[in-house]
């Protein structure tokens, strides 16, 4: 069910995404006078057409992309038998430049709107809650794998990134940190601060949800929140919700990593939990699982802290995020071309990115979240300079508008072509990254992504 339901919000997303896309072509093309031969959501086959004045417009059954098929524009198609014929006033090839590079803009500025409005509406109704520095600091970080691997103790109290004190705690995990170079973390230990650099290489290791779970967290007070499963140890034994767990097997517990830690210790061995129920105190004895569960999901007790938006500074907040994701594209291939972060690690396809965006809940939060996130990236990916995508054709059109004369139709026939085989080859590469890291994972894991178990 997880994959269907991931798979279901992958091409649900895509399809708004690249609908709106194309039709920004379409109604951009239709507005000079060209004659727009196809519209299309989704590659070929096609399962369903239906054509209206000039028009086809059709659903393809590959939704990885999609496509408008502009009379006179040397595109995908290839169609060099109708670019022999002498131009038709209605064809892309005989308009200004100017009208033909608004055309090839189209989608991009379609996609950058899209982006920008979700971003603003998210804004506007969800506001904000984060985790304030003040908050953590009151008890530190619990330093997991990847945190202990550059040097971060539990315990430890984060004090300033890059040498300037921060609010929010996710800061740490900011793009600004992970996709800078020479970042470090001021750190109060045992009364003295140290700076903990950050390799320049790191990103490469959050590079999932998994990943990003084995970095570091707060150190968290907590109580007993939702129960688990009634075949679970926790239901059996009567555990309830709002138990505040105090002790296990008499070592006192205040927070919710040392209750994981010593579950998972204490796998399968019988344990005597000490709670405080209503003020009273109370023992049960249970059995965790062979993964060190006992069937419960903790309510965190860290006081967030709640910002509100009106809507004139939803504008700006939510346009800042948006743009966000476009700056952090280019700085991520700034460490892809600088050789500090691998372009395997770095680079996903649709399965990775169904994974470790969309996930296996269906939340509409998040679905038009990392749509909106979808289509800043799918605006910038656009506007690069390869032939075959948007950008690529702007190029050309910049430089015939700049110099006062076009390519030849068979350079831009060859440009074509070459822009088409790069483009397979980095769908090729993202989608068979994809396969390797989840076949990859599951041998290593027996079938399971690697977690540290909660206690639920």
């Amino acid at each position: 069910m997880d994959i269907l339901i991931m798979a279901g919000q992958l091409i649900l997303g895509l399809s708004i995404l690249v609908g709106l896309h194309e039709l920004g072509h379409l109604l951009t093309a239709k507005f000079f006078g060209m004659r727009v031969e196809q519209y299309s959501i989704g590659f070929p086959p096609k399962i369903w057409g239906k054509k209206y004045g000039e028009t086809e417009y059709s659903i393809g059954a590959i939704p990885l992309g999609g496509f408008v098929k502009i009379s006179g524009m040397i595109d995908e198609s290839l169609d060099t038998e109708a670019m022999k014929q002498p131009p038709k006033a209605w064809e892309f090839r005989a308009k200004p430049a100017w009208q033909r590079l608004v055309v090839m803009l189209g989608g991009i500025i379609v996609n950058i709107v899209t982006g920008v409005l979700i971003f603003i509406v998210i804004t506007y109704q969800q506001g904000g809650s984060y985790l304030s520095s003040r908050e953590v600091n009151k008890q530190g970080i619990v330093a997991l794998e990847l945190g202990r691997e550059i040097g971060l103790k539990t315990g430890d109290k984060i004090v300033r990134i890059n040498g300037k004190p921060y609010e929010d705690f996710a800061d740490i995990r900011s793009s600004d940190v992970l996709l800078g170079s020479n970042s470090s973390y001021t750190v109060e230990r045992d009364g003295k601060q140290l700076e903990v650099y950050i390799p320049n290489n790191f990103v490469e290791k959050l590079s999932d949800r998994e990943s990003v779970s084995r970095f570091i967290e707060p150190i968290e007070p907590f109580k007993v929140g939702q129960l688990g499963p009634g075949d679970m140890p926790a239901a059996r034994a009567g555990l309830k919700p709002d138990d505040r767990i105090v002790s296990l097997n008499g070592t006192p517990i205040r927070f919710y990593h040392e209750l994981r830690e010593n579950l998972e210790k204490l796998a399968n061995k019988p344990i005597q939990l000490g709670l405080e129920r209503n003020g009273s105190p109370l023992t049960l004895s249970m059995t965790p699982t062979k993964e060190g569960k006992i069937g419960f999901s903790p309510e965190f007790l860290l006081q967030p802290t709640i910002v509100k938006y009106s809507l004139v500074e939803s504008i700006g907040v939510g346009t800042k995020r948006a743009f966000q994701v476009v700056f952090d594209n280019i700085r991520g291939f700034g460490k892809i071309f600088r050789g500090e972060v691998s372009a395997s690690k770095a680079l996903s396809g649709p399965i990775g990115i169904a994974q470790n965006l969309f996930g296996g809940v269906w939340d509409w939060t998040r679905f038009w979240l990392v749509t909106g996130l979808l289509s800043m990236a799918l605006a910038f990916m656009n506007a690069l300079p390869i032939p075959a995508l948007d950008g690529g054709h702007a190029t050309f059109l910049i430089y015939e508008i700049v110099s006062g004369r076009a390519p030849s139709d068979r350079f831009l026939e060859n440009a074509q072509k070459f822009g088409m085989v790069i483009l397979l080859a980095l769908m090729a590469f993202a989608i068979g990254n994809d396969l390797f890291k989840a076949i990859f994972l599951n041998t290593k894991t027996g079938g399971q992504p690697k977690r540290f178990a909660p206690a639920d």
